[in-house]
This record gives C-alpha cells, sequence and structure tokens, in this order.
C-alpha cells in the first residue's frame, strides 16, 4: 500500500499529532518515491494477525452486519458488543444467527455479548470496576460496549484493537479501515499508538443527486474547537486535528490500556481531550513509561468514501453536545473556548461520566465470571485443523 510520509506534526508536551496522510494506492510494488512510503502487503498481514476489531451495534440493519463482517481480514477476530433490542422483538438473537452462520460458512473466530447481560455486570462487580454500573446493569451507551470489547481483547492477548461502527454501507470501505490501522501502526515510532480514520468523502443525496461532501456536520464543529484548545495551549494557531469525530479509530493495546473512556457519544473526542490532559505540557503524567516513550496519533485519509446509516438530526444534536462537553468541561479550556462552546449550543452541557483505564484489570477473572455465568457471551473460534 502506498500512503504519503507524514510531513508535519504539533507536539505537545510527549504527545505527537501527525497531520492527516492519504493513501495513494492500495497495492502497489516497490517504489523509491520521497514523498510516499510504501508498506509491504506482508507487513500489513502480519499486523492484522495481531489485531483484534470490535464492532459496538444497537438496533442496526441486520445486512449492515453481515457486510462488515465480510469485510473484515480473516486473520483478524471480531468482537461484537451489542446492545439491541431483546424484548418482543429480539434483535440480538437475529445477530447472533448471523454470526453464527458466519462463521460457520468462513471459520472466522468471533465473539458477541449483549452490553445488558447481568453477567456482566456481574464481572464488573467482581473485579471493582463500579464506574460503568448503573444498578443491576452497565449503563447504556457506546463508550461503555467499547470498554467491554477491549477488556475482552485484551483477555485474547493482542497487540492492537481496532473500532468500527456498524452502520457502513460501503463493506470495501470496512476492509480498508483495517488495513489502514494496520500502515499506521507500521509507520509508529512509540508503542503508544493510535490511528484514527479521516474519510475522505462522506456522500449525500442532495436533490435526487449523490454529493461527496468533505466534512460531517458534527466533526466540522467538533475539529474547530480541538484545534482551538491545541492553540491556546501553544500558542501557535493550528488546524492539526481532521478526526475529532472518528469512530473508526484503532489502538495499540498498551494506549488502550491507559486510556480513560468518556461515556456516550463523547468518546472519541474525548481521546484528544486525555491525551492531552495527561501527555501535554502540564503536569507529571500518571504513565511515566508511556510519556518517555511519546504518544503519536496517526490521521489517515481513506480512498473509499464513507456511506452510513443515518440517524436523523436529533442524533447529529447530541452527538455535537457530547463531543463539546468534553471539550467545554477540560481542564486545559479557556474562558473564551467555553464562551464560544455556549454560543453554538446555547446551554452549558452536562459533565460526562468518565470510566477509569483497565491496565490494572484482572481481565482473566472477568472473562472467566462470563464464561461462567454469562447467556449471550458467545465464543465462535476456529476448530482444529481448520485453514
Amino acid at each position: 500500500m502506498l500512503v504519503e510520509v507524514p510531513k508535519r506534526a504539533e507536539v505537545v508536551g510527549t504527545l505527537k499529532i501527525w497531520d492527516v496522510q492519504r493513501i495513494i494506492k492500495l497495492d502497489a510494488d516497490e517504489i523509491g518515491a520521497i514523498a510516499i512510503k510504501n508498506i509491504k502487503e506482508s507487513d500489513i498481514k502480519e499486523v492484522v494477525s495481531r489485531m483484534v476489531i470490535v464492532i459496538p451495534i444497537k438496533n442496526e440493519r441486520i445486512h449492515l452486519l453481515e457486510g462488515v463482517l465480510k469485510a473484515i481480514p480473516y486473520n483478524c477476530p471480531v468482537i461484537i458488543v451489542s446492545n439491541s433490542l431483546r424484548d418482543s422483538q429480539d434483535i440480538f438473537k437475529t445477530e447472533v444467527d448471523v454470526v453464527s452462520h458466519f462463521h460457520n460458512l468462513t471459520s472466522h473466530p468471533l465473539y458477541i455479548i449483549h452490553q445488558k447481560d447481568p453477567a456482566v455486570a456481574e464481572a464488573f462487580r467482581e473485579v471493582n470496576y463500579l464506574e460503568i454500573l448503573d444498578g443491576d446493569f452497565v449503563r447504556d451507551g457506546k463508550a461503555e460496549g467499547m470498554l467491554i470489547g477491549t477488556i475482552i481483547a485484551k483477555y485474547l492477548k493482542k497487540d492492537y484493537i481496532g473500532f468500527i461502527d456498524a452502520d457502513n454501507y460501503i463493506p470495501g470501505a470496512i476492509n480498508e479501515y483495517v488495513k489502514d490501522y494496520a500502515v499506521g501502526f507500521s509507520m509508529a515510532k512509540s508503542p503508544y499508538s493510535m490511528i484514527r480514520i479521516h474519510w475522505r468523502h462522506k456522500p449525500k443525496i442532495i436533490e435526487e443527486r449523490l454529493y461527496f461532501k468533505k466534512w460531517g456536520r458534527v466533526s466540522e464543529v467538533t475539529n474547530r474547537y480541538l484545534n482551538a484548545l491545541i492553540s491556546s495551549i501553544t500558542r501557535f494557531e493550528t488546524e492539526i486535528i481532521k478526526t475529532g469525530n472518528a469512530g473508526e479509530h484503532a489502538m495499540s493495546m498498551k494506549l488502550a490500556e491507559i486510556m480513560a473512556y468518556s461515556t456516550g457519544y463523547s468518546i472519541e473526542p474525548y481521546h484528544y481531550i486525555y491525551l492531552l490532559e495527561e501527555f501535554g505540557e502540564n503536569g507529571e503524567p500518571k504513565y511515566p513509561e508511556a510519556a518517555s516513550e511519546g504518544v503519536e496519533i496517526y490521521q489517515i485519509e481513506t480512498l473509499n468514501p464513507h456511506l452510513h446509516e443515518e440517524k436523523g438530526d436529533e442524533h447529529v444534536q447530541q452527538m455535537l453536545v457530547d463531543s463539546l462537553a468534553t471539550i467545554y468541561h477540560s481542564k486545559l479550556v479557556t474562558e473564551e473556548i467555553k464562551k464560544k462552546i455556549l454560543e453554538e449550543i446555547e446551554k452549558e452541557p452536562e459533565k460526562r461520566l468518565i470510566l477509569p483505564p483497565i491496565r490494572d484489570m484482572d481481565v482473566d477473572k472477568f472473562v472467566k465470571v462470563l464464561e461462567e455465568s454469562s447467556e449471550t457471551f458467545l465464543k465462535f473460534e476456529k476448530t482444529e485443523g481448520s485453514s
């Protein structure tokens, strides 16, 4: 795969944020261009084999889930964390049926669990991680599902974890995302690295024709305020962040296990906030080994466009409020930025719950509880002799 060599970066403390790199060609032989880096297919496959993909899902069209599963490279296990309906219309059962059938056809290693399974809450209580609970169950929210997937991925002893949303209409884009993650990790110099996908275009239907928009409604605003925050810290104006709401992103497990997670739809922009607060210019980091190595963020622009399910204006507005809430309540924010955010959303946003890092969690104990008590934790693994 041919990708642009990263040209510049913003450095804030021990955090380095690389500017967007474009994918030039998905498949290529060796070339000698100075500004282009060639990542061999064998190197991509090697990284993918050490990666796991987590798919958080809630009441999505079942054909979209099928397309996502079919697009993920074979040697990359998949963890599906569902928060779909289980009452009169048992969507989760349908998801399980799809996963089981797909595994029977392909032997692809797959894991699925329901977020509201009482055994999941029991497992969190067993490892004394109570912040994620709401009474007898895990809280609703995308971040909560992603965290469950991260714990299972750590249990599987994978080096990298990638996240992919289940509402994508283009399987080819999904396949590229996973390979783009691998390209980013192949370039990373630090074991504490994150890859964030920047969609080249996000098509919309306008006047009965496809229009290839460059930015989503929420992303444009979130990026602007994240860049304003960095500019206020460094005292130099920047537009380095292009992936504030990147649902498609990946992390080395070393980074994922020391990350805190903001609940709901604020999880992706909070990645930036957390890393700026922990590894920026002020204060002593909680994780000196990560500060010593440095943390890197790569932003990679895809060839494929991103076409996903439209959730409506109410959903978009909630995403915007959640995203800006992470910036508004950051200890790094200036009064000027807070004032502009209030003008954007008209009232002070509620502070989002923060879930602590999982590095010291006993993930073996967590999964043992699931294996012994859960009715929804299902493992579809390779059988002996399957290729």
